[in-house]
């Protein structure tokens, strides 16, 4: 029996156009919307340490296997998942998972598999590779889940050539289970607001084989929340989010798109207080708006060009 979200083999050879229309005649949808996670794509998901990347990757999965959206990510249909992580011991990995499947109670159970042995295997030997395919295999994974991506080998990420082979290495995975695979990793020490695959450390070689790419930021280390960026190979561009982390559960709450702070914000920030810092007052906005930093001071500048606010002796205040 074909499983669900197996591939179908397309026609080869040379196709005329109505051919080529009539075998393909619209695109396969995403695993995840939108367009987050093609049908048999490769997902990167990246950020700083201790930003979230493993939390969200652990809601994403109970989303796909339990067919439910989650954290603002439509997903069509219920799918097996397999996740190889390599940071947690078993017992904590399950811990983090239990307040997660809270929400959805036993909708994920059947669906979501964890592989116990991947530790001390790397995708980066024969034997490895092996061992992978063959769990995959086992488990009838629609998706696969590698956190992070620098436990599965033993190469130089810095070397192009070295992830390079690593990325055919992702490949052949991939070709060989008919899985698509979501794959946890860090980026580089510096990068640039608008970076986004390139963010990734071995960029170069990841382009080659990436479909889409997540990076986590956190607008300010005051506020439980990250933006999250997207690059797409196949979709339309998607604008950053903001997402809230609900610290008591691990689980992200529905992400908000970003939006202008007006001057209202800024005098509603100082209402309670009467008057505030600077530091103190742009905290209160990023609280209250779930906005970046950048944001909350182009805010309070605009807000005091218009004199809607006061600065008396470096306190901000409401005009009397």
């Amino acid at each position: 029996m074909k499983r669900a979200g197996a591939k179908r083999s397309p026609r080869t050879g040379v196709l005329s156009l109505g051919d080529l229309l009539q075998h393909n005649p619209e695109p396969v949808p995403s695993l995840i919307e939108p367009g987050l996670l093609p049908s048999g794509g490769i997902l990167f998901v990246g950020g700083e340490p201790k930003v979230g990347k493993s939390l969200l990757v652990a809601n994403l999965a109970l989303a796909l296997a339990s067919g439910c959206s989650r954290a603002g990510f439509q997903v069509p249909a219920a799918r097996r998942v397999l996740i190889c992580q390599f940071e947690l011991p078993t017992p904590q990995f399950a811990s983090r998972l239990a307040p997660m499947r809270k929400p959805i109670g036993s909708a994920a159970d059947s669906n979501l598999l964890i592989d116990t042995a991947a530790a001390g295997h790397l995708l980066s030997a024969p034997r490895g590779l092996d061992h992978f395919i063959a769990s995959i295999r086992n488990a009838k994974a629609d998706v696969v889940i590698l956190d992070p991506l620098y436990s599965t080998h033993d190469q130089d990420e810095n070397d192009t050539r070295a992830m390079a082979a690593l990325c055919q290495t992702l490949l052949r995975l991939r070709d060989a289970s008919n899985a698509a695979l979501i794959v946890v990793h860090h980026v580089r020490k510096s990068i640039g607001r608008y970076e986004i695959g390139s963010a990734f450390r071995g960029s170069s070689a990841l382009h080659a084989v990436g479909d889409s790419y997540l990076l986590l930021v956190r607008p300010s280390p005051q506020v439980p929340t990250v933006e999250l960026r997207f690059q797409f190979r196949y979709a339309p561009a998607v604008e950053p989010r903001l997402l809230w982390f609900e610290a008591c559960t691990s689980t992200p709450a529905a992400p908000h798109a970003r939006r202008k702070v007006e001057t209202a914000d800024v005098q509603r920030a100082l209402q309670a207080s009467g008057s505030a810092r600077f530091n103190e007052l742009r905290h209160q906005i990023m609280s209250q708006s779930e906005c970046s930093r950048r944001t909350a001071q182009l805010a309070i500048r605009r807000a005091c060009q218009e004199g809607s606010i006061v600065q008396d002796d470096g306190q901000y205040r409401l005009p009397l």
